[in-house]
């Protein structure tokens, strides 16, 4: 497509308008855990076959087949997923590339035109796109419409009159503005009634492919739109294929996986204060009071405290990667704010009973300052001291409205020097929140249907329950869709990691990794 002002040559790599970070990291997934060298794991411990070699092709097979899983996996779950343009904004090093190159091709072609007799040939070779453009837009059945646009758009035929400078560009530009009319979707009809009030021929060019720029767009989304309840209804079995044929293509495709589970076999048997040999060094003797349930819960459940600027998620999940990454930053800001809610109502317990509204008035008062509070540049402790000094404003207020004395400069500095201790990595308040947390999404995992009941509330929480409910539902979601889809591997992987190759069979071990 030719260069233009409005339109973006980047519109190939079009990215979601809410998860555009998943897809630009493609093939940097690709390259941490889709290939093989000789620091690569087995999947099994025991084994001692060399590395897999795996060659060109191989890789960008696999690369081919995680894009598309990624695009269908966020097309089916994701509602609001839709395509659009990139614009990079006008200051920017690209935006000013892009405005210089683009000029520069418009006034070639203005130059050709006005060159005595003028060169068609920059034109032709536009009409030739735009024929190709407006083609793609036809349903199989159009075969009248398509029929009338390969005659009117005869590059042949346009380029034979050329040499005899008998070409009408205006008349086919025209023509073209007409088909774009009927074609288009009714949000994009005032943008092809302004382009008949467009003069300049070059001019109107610019904003034909702009417009044709946005009917692509239009025509990709309803796409989109169509696909995604088959895409829904056959998510599963799909993504389990193309897993599948990456794993062909890519042996080593499970070995984050492996570890993650490995990592969760070891805490669990940590927690049980279980003397067994290292997981690493797996044989034939089942781990004591370890189930594959219990153990793939437990790996599900690190994901809310995965650290994910420093460490690689399992392959399995990478598609959710942006969504677990989300949820995982706002029960921790939840968690902060159930601290502060706590912390005040047990020091100023007195002073708050009074005030019926305050709890969510602190709460109102804590998101608003806590927001980004997962950016590294963000100061939680200078927040949290803000946070203290509002919330003694506040009460103060609500006394002296009352008639009672104010907070004494010594309850005031306690207050804030306790919220700004949430801070430490061993406070007692944040580490009991997190603890019941933690309980509330294991209860929640383990709960056999949501629609109908809940699990209820741990003590500290009632602040934050409508949240922490609904964060919980999607966090619940995510985790019973990847073990639909995922189940058989984590499978295979549990019966090698908790009884070698023997122990419980395949179907049982299904049955527990869903």
């Amino acid at each position: 497509m030719p260069l233009n002002d409005e339109q973006n040559n980047d519109c190939d790599s079009s990215r979601s308008s809410e998860s555009a970070a998943s897809f630009s990291s493609d093939s940097d997934y690709s390259r941490q855990s889709f290939t093989s060298d000789a620091s690569s794991k087995s999947t099994s411990p025991a084994s001692t076959s060399p590395p897999k070699v795996v060659t060109f092709d191989e890789m960008m097979a696999a690369a081919r087949n995680l894009s598309n899983l990624t695009l269908a996996h966020e097309i089916a779950v994701n509602e609001n997923f839709h395509l659009e343009c990139i614009e990079h904004p006008p200051n920017s090093l690209p935006g000013k590339v892009k405005q210089i190159v683009h000029q520069a091709f418009w006034d070639r072609l203005e130059e050709d035109l006005n060159e005595d007799p003028p060169e068609y040939e920059h034109a032709i070779k536009l009409f030739e796109e735009i024929k190709e453009i407006l083609l793609s837009f036809l349903n199989p059945g159009a075969n009248r419409m398509r029929s009338q646009i390969c005659e009117v758009l005869d590059i042949d035929l346009i380029r034979q009159q050329a040499e005899h400078n008998a070409v009408d560009i205006q008349g086919l530009a025209n023509y073209v503005i007409s088909t774009m009319g009927k074609l288009c979707a009714p949000v994009r009809d005032d943008d092809v009634n302004q382009l008949k009030a467009t003069g300049n021929i070059v001019a109107l060019f610019r904003q034909i492919f702009h417009v044709l720029d946005l009917m692509t767009m239009d025509m990709a989304n309803f796409t989109i739109q169509n696909l995604r309840p088959h895409l829904q209804r056959n998510l599963v079995e799909y993504e389990r294929a193309k897993f599948q044929d990456i794993l062909e293509e890519q042996p080593s495709a499970l070995d984050l996986t492996t570890e993650w589970i490995r990592e969760s076999i070891q805490d669990e048997l940590s927690a049980v204060s279980c003397e067994t040999p290292s997981s690493s060094g797996a044989s034939g003797t089942c781990k004591p009071n370890l189930s594959p349930t219990s153990v793939l819960t437990n790996s599900y459940l690190k994901l809310l405290q995965w650290d994910y600027q420093k460490k690689t998620i399992p392959e399995t999940l990478m598609t959710d990667e942006g969504r677990l990454q989300e949820l995982s930053e706002k029960l921790n800001q939840l968690k902060i704010i159930a601290c502060i809610s706590l912390i005040t109502s047990n020091t100023l317990a007195a002073a708050t009973e009074g005030i019926p509204e305050f709890v969510e008035k602190q709460k109102s008062i804590s998101f608003a300052l806590l927001d980004g509070m997962n950016k590294k540049t963000f100061d939680l402790k200078e927040a949290l001291n803000i946070i203290g000094i509002q919330t003694c404003s506040a009460i103060n207020e609500s006394l002296m409205e009352r008639s009672f004395p104010p907070l004494s400069k010594e309850v005031e500095t306690n207050l804030v020097g306790q919220l700004c201790s949430i801070v430490g990595e061993d406070n007692p308040i944040s580490s009991l929140i997190d603890k019941r947390i933690h309980l509330y999404m294991k209860n929640l995992l383990a709960s056999p249907c949501l629609q109908k009941a809940r699990p209820p509330i741990p003590g500290g929480l009632a602040v934050i329950q409508t949240e922490i409910e609904t964060i919980g539902t999607q966090y619940a979601n995510i985790v019973n869709l990847n073990k639909q889809v995922y189940g058989p591997f984590y499978a295979n992987i549990l019966r090698k990691l908790l009884f070698g190759d023997a122990g419980m069979n395949k179907a049982e071990l299904e049955s527990s990794a869903h």
